[in-house]
């Protein structure tokens, strides 16, 4: 390896060849981030925008993002806020057509039982279940980015949102209503549903203002995957008194799921409901309300509900809309889905309809049946507006049916029977046959749980990740449930960088690459000679720990010098450091406590004699650190473009300053 102190020449026609060096060619002296610059860096003057005095530079920015708003700026904002202008005239129409128009009428007659089922679970009469299977549908088609996502209503968002409305509006205790108190009962629970779905548009406008798309990244798949397992078990739970025919009210807060079940098994088994009068849906109204603002009064109670519900929309949606645009090699914009979202849940809250997001099963049903772009939501708009207009009628009639067996039998075989008959009867109810099909609509969430067993075998952490939020979601509630698992999964990615380790690198023979000594013994390690790569961020949670790694390399204890630590050979004779390589490559970005920890030991190399070099320090950590004072113990002499550059450089060094340059030449070959 001589070619890295000197000179090596490719041999001549007749010289023999030495297999030992890398390349066959001089090589280049040793880069500093300084000599860098001068060679390849822009030496011009700083472009105009950065020139001149802060309030002079603000200007000129407002007036260019001020040009964006005509002329071909505004082309290109509109293309960016009206995705259909982009692949619309890209649209295959022999191939896509049928696909779309097949998978979106599917995904519509889905739309109509589904969305009545969801709205009785968010405590709204049926009708407005098919308002929300409307109106977000076709807004999204115009501004969404996610070609097979299908929006509409989501049972985890109507859990949400039914637990707040049945708090903002509760139901007399006595319970017996006329028809009228009924009606202004339902008007006040469509016009709270609606304000939440208003402030949850609202909230999501103004992430998108703030550009918070990027959030998105803090969502792994394992929160996703277990809000939802654990958000239809909740739904479950929920919809076993509909079924049942059991008249009790909606648990709320934590531990609600545990207190539904316990009041249906007990009232289920006991003989204080023994009548069953079948409830029917009712009449579906014809066409659409006027629309009107929801109460804004209401925006202060509502907004504690609000942030949740926009939270786990804009998480459901966009998790939803990545996972099928990686499988169709396409790309969203998070920030755009903010927007589509927002507008929608805005907007269809002027027509009475409560928050909507996108869903699971109508997704993946859009996709099976054939659907290629967003069109399929026109389609789908078709089918629901059908059934408003004119097929309405269809779903209201069905008899009222009443259990008397306790009239025939008596003792427990009357009880028997009575309950025999009228749980039958109840059954043929449409509120039943909703219940059952908000039931069967969660069983993709529920086949979620088989990927845990291949989940356990790829990343133990995101299976922890997993049962985690599950566990969060069913004993407390969605919305903390969410809260604890994004906290969970951070806190996972903060606990794997302060465990991770210092290398110290070796050089493999017959080339100019360094790997870690641990990898292998034929690596070569130079006397007196320490390279280190550091592979995390340097903040304040592993600032105490690269001080303490990086001093046990070295040997510098509290007391002074120590015999260094090796990541060589056991029988390996450590000899004092007199050159330090810290390969900065790793070190994504460092705050003002790493920062400091790296001045104190650039210090302490200095005065224990070490000459210290750094590489491959991206131009934050270098403004970090320079800002913080290292400049002041480390030249820039001392800053080098990669590993091997500082290598060269302290090998040079080695032999230079050292009585034992000639064995340092040995070791190299």
């Amino acid at each position: 390896m001589s070619g890295l102190l000197g000179a090596s020449t490719c041999p001549g026609p007749g010289e023999a060849s030495d297999p030992t060096p890398p390349l066959c060619a001089k090589f280049r002296e040793p880069l500093t981030e300084a000599r860098f610059q001068q060679l390849f860096g822009d030496t011009e003057l700083e472009p105009e925008l950065f020139s001149g005095p802060a309030w002079r530079r603000h200007c000129r920015q407002w007036k260019w993002r001020a040009r964006a708003c005509w002329g071909p700026g505004a082309w290109r904002l509109l293309l960016a806020r009206l995705p259909p202008l982009r692949w619309l005239p890209y649209y295959r129409w022999r191939a896509w057509l049928l696909g779309d128009a097949v998978a979106g009428v599917t995904v519509g007659i889905v739309h109509v039982p589904q969305g009545m089922a969801f709205a009785l679970l968010t405590s709204v009469p049926p009708v407005f279940g098919l308002y929300t299977s409307f109106f977000p549908v076709l807004i999204y088609t115009l501004l969404g980015t996610g070609r097979h996502l299908s929006t509409g209503t989501f049972a985890v968002l109507s859990l949400m949102t039914g637990s707040a409305v049945e708090r903002l509006v509760p139901e007399p205790l006595g319970g017996n209503l006329s028809g009228i108190q009924r009606e202004q009962l339902d008007a006040q629970r469509v016009g709270a549903a609606s304000a939440l779905a208003f402030g949850s548009g609202a909230l999501m406008l103004g992430m998108f203002v703030l550009q918070l798309g990027v959030l998105s990244t803090f969502l792994s798949e394992p929160v996703v995957k277990a809000l939802t397992s654990g958000a239809a078990l909740h739904v479950l739970v929920s919809q076993l008194p509909s079924l049942l025919g059991l008249p009790l009210p909606r648990q709320i807060g934590c531990f609600a799921l545990f207190k539904v079940l316990l009041a249906s098994v007990l009232c289920f088994t006991s003989s204080l409901d023994t009548r069953y009068n079948v409830q029917i849906v009712g009449l579906l109204p014809g066409g659409f309300l006027q629309p009107h603002l929801p109460n804004l009064a209401e925006l202060p109670r509502i907004l504690a509900d609000s942030l949740p519900i926009a939270l786990v929309t804009f998480a459901v949606s966009v998790s939803l809309a990545s996972i099928y645009a990686d499988k169709y090699s396409y790309t969203i914009d998070s920030n755009q889905e903010l927007l589509a979202h927002g507008i929608s849940n805005l907007i269809s809250s002027l027509f009475s309809c409560f928050p909507n997001s996108a869903t699971l099963a109508t997704t993946s049903l859009l996709v099976d049946a054939g659907g290629n772009t967003q069109l399929a939501g026109l389609f789908s708009c078709i089918v629901v507006l059908s059934v408003l207009l004119w097929l309405g009628p269809f779903f209201h009639y069905l008899p009222k049916v009443r259990s008397r067996g306790d009239e025939v039998w008596g003792g427990w075989q009357g009880w028997l029977h009575a309950r025999t008959l009228g749980w039958s009867a109840h059954l043929l109810s449409p509120k039943a046959v909703l219940a059952c099909i908000n039931i069967s609509s969660m069983r993709q969430m529920f086949f979620q749980m088989q990927e845990l067993p291949q989940l356990w075998r790829i990343s133990r952490v995101d299976f922890a990740v997993w049962m985690v939020t599950w566990v969060a979601v069913v004993i407390l509630s969605v919305d903390l449930g969410l809260a604890v698992g994004v906290v969970f999964s951070m806190m996972t990615v903060v606990c794997r960088t302060q465990r991770v380790q210092c290398l110290a690198l070796g050089l493999a023979e017959g080339t100019e690459l360094y790997r870690p000594l641990r990898e292998s013994h034929k690596l070569l390690q130079v006397p007196g000679l320490c390279i280190l790569s550091y592979p995390t961020p340097l903040y304040f949670g592993t600032c105490g720990q690269f001080r303490r790694t990086l001093l046990q390399h070295l040997g510098l204890g509290e007391g002074g010098r120590e015999t260094p630590k090796t990541d060589g050979p056991s029988d390996a004779v450590a000899e004092p450091v007199r050159v330090v390589v810290l390969d900065c490559s790793g070190v994504t970005f460092a705050d003002a406590a790493g920062a400091r920890e790296a001045v104190q030991l650039a210090s302490r190399c200095r005065d224990a004699g070490i000459h210290l070099l750094l590489a491959q320090c991206n131009a934050s950590v270098l403004g970090t650190l320079t800002q913080a004072g290292l400049l002041d113990g480390v030249t820039p002499e001392q800053l080098f473009v990669s590993v091997q550059d500082a290598a060269v450089h302290a090998l040079e060094r080695l032999v230079r300053d050292s009585s034992k340059g000639s064995g340092i030449q040995e070791v190299l070959g």
